[in-house]
């Protein structure tokens, strides 16, 4: 491992002898500069983890290099070393910016303490910035595959909205990134280093999604062994989203509707309530004005929630990124599974390009994974992939042949339930395919209850 980079600047030679050593001593590396201005320009031709610089130079001060060198490097730990009398000025150099300081006479059990910890505080700072570096990488707008039209306007929409508090609503069907788009909001925008706060809607009882999404004092429920923060409290200085946000039970929406209102949460069994700051976005797969019109959603919450509404093109709308989405795919899953994939078939492509994918791209996901985790050979071809309902758009439909003795009723439970299997359960999907209204397809189900 390639040790830490120290600058020393110091003018006297024993002083700068004996700090060299001590320096040396802890395995760390050194270069040295007897005046300001070569320190500067040291610092300026080399990468440096730490500077370290007397304060009385015979140039320019150890005040004004600090500048100098802080001004084009701001998160460099800087110590100052300053004889006892100087000891207001060091602390001068400390509001300015300075890391540390250390009085001569020096203590070099002192001075190697104090520069462990300035750089362990840089090594920090150094690994909080690459995983910044990572988080955006993989989730800012700039990694969206985004070649089809419809994508490069959601694109623009995203940076548009990135970088404002606006409270957004994120449609789209099952599998299109309601995720990665509420993601995409937050790393582009200001509150980048603020936490990222998920939670799913649907995936708690009501009592639990209350204690998650605002929190609980100790005791306030049975099994409440300790206060726990909700999520609005864990994402403050940061976004919530809030996916499938249409499943939220009535008294929960009710609580939500207060904190969007109001900026504030009471915890479950609270009585003190606190300010937060965060910016929400929600998201659903559901015609949330269908289950307000059927008294299931709170059209005020609505109103709320929607601001701004960013739309998700479902995959078989921008069938021009499927391509790069597929080599992508395969990149990610020959890297997991430890796979060589030698060939791709131009009929792979043309299989994954033709299908309608009702599941979106979590489905592609899956299946370019799946053929490669069982692909016999090296050379992935259509007959790798496993694709429910497969047909290709060119195929001509054949002929339909009601069997004998089948009821009305009962062609039409049949009917529903492929229609259902062949999109995954997806109602909306299944609605426009066979020329339904959403509502017209759960009434359908219910009354064939059918397990979807």
């Amino acid at each position: 491992m390639t040790p830490f980079q120290i600058l020393i600047i110091e003018d006297d030679p024993d002083g700068l002898q004996s700090v060299k050593e001590a320096i040396e001593e802890a395995g760390w590396a050194v270069q040295t500069a007897t005046t300001g201005e070569a320190g500067v320009a040291l610092f300026k031709s080399n990468p440096f983890d730490l500077v370290l610089s007397d304060l009385a130079l015979p140039d320019i001060d150890g005040l004004e290099v600090m500048r100098r060198i802080l001004g084009t490097a701001p998160d460099i730990p800087f110590l100052i070393m300053t004889a006892y009398g100087s000891v207001d000025t060091s602390i001068q150099a400390m509001k300015e910016g300075a890391y540390d300081y250390i009085t001569k006479p020096l203590d070099l059990d002192d001075l190697q303490s104090k520069v462990a910890r300035a750089l362990e505080t840089r090594r920090l700072r150094r690994k909080v910035e690459q995983l910044s570096d990572s988080v955006k990488q993989r989730y800012s707008t700039r990694a969206m595959v985004a070649q089809a039209p419809a994508m490069q306007e959601l694109v623009r929409q995203i940076e548009a909205l990135a970088d404002t508090n606006a409270t957004a609503l994120v449609r789209g069907e099952s599998g299109t990134g309601k995720e990665l788009v509420a993601r995409a909001l937050h790393v582009d925008s200001r509150r980048a280093s603020g936490p990222f706060v998920a939670v799913n809607c649907g995936a708690f009882a009501e009592t639990l999604l209350e204690s998650e999404l605002f929190g609980h004092e100790k005791g306030s429920f049975t099994g409440a062994s300790a206060q726990h923060q909700g999520a609005f409290e864990r994402a403050d200085g940061g976004t919530l989203f809030l996916d499938e946000i249409g499943d939220a039970p009535k008294p929960v929406q009710v609580k939500l509707l207060r904190v969007i209102e109001e900026r504030e949460v009471i915890r479950v069994g609270g009585q003190a309530s606190f300010h937060v700051d965060v910016r929400l976005v929600s998201a659903s797969n559901r015609d949330l004005e269908a289950l307000v019109e059927e008294g299931e959603f709170r059209e005020d919450l609505l109103y709320r929630l929607n601001v701004v509404t960013v739309s998700i093109p479902p995959l078989r709308e921008r069938r021009d990124d499927i391509r790069a989405l597929v080599d992508r795919f395969l990149v990610a899953a020959t890297e997991e599974h430890g796979r060589y994939i030698r060939s791709v078939g131009q009929d792979y492509y043309d299989a994954l390009q033709n299908y309608d994918w009702p599941g979106n791209v979590r489905q592609l996901r899956n299946a370019v994974e799946a053929s490669v985790v069982m692909a016999r050979t090296a050379e992935l071809t259509a007959d790798a992939l496993n694709l429910p309902g497969r047909k290709r758009r060119a195929e001509a439909p054949t002929a339909f042949t009601i069997p004998e003795g089948m009821t009305l009723d009962e062609l039409e439970r049949e009917i529903l339930t492929q229609a259902l299997q062949r999109y995954e359960g997806n109602r909306t999907l299944t609605a426009e395919k066979l020329g339904l209204s959403r509502r017209t397809i759960q009434r359908k189900i219910t009354e064939h209850d059918l397990p979807f």
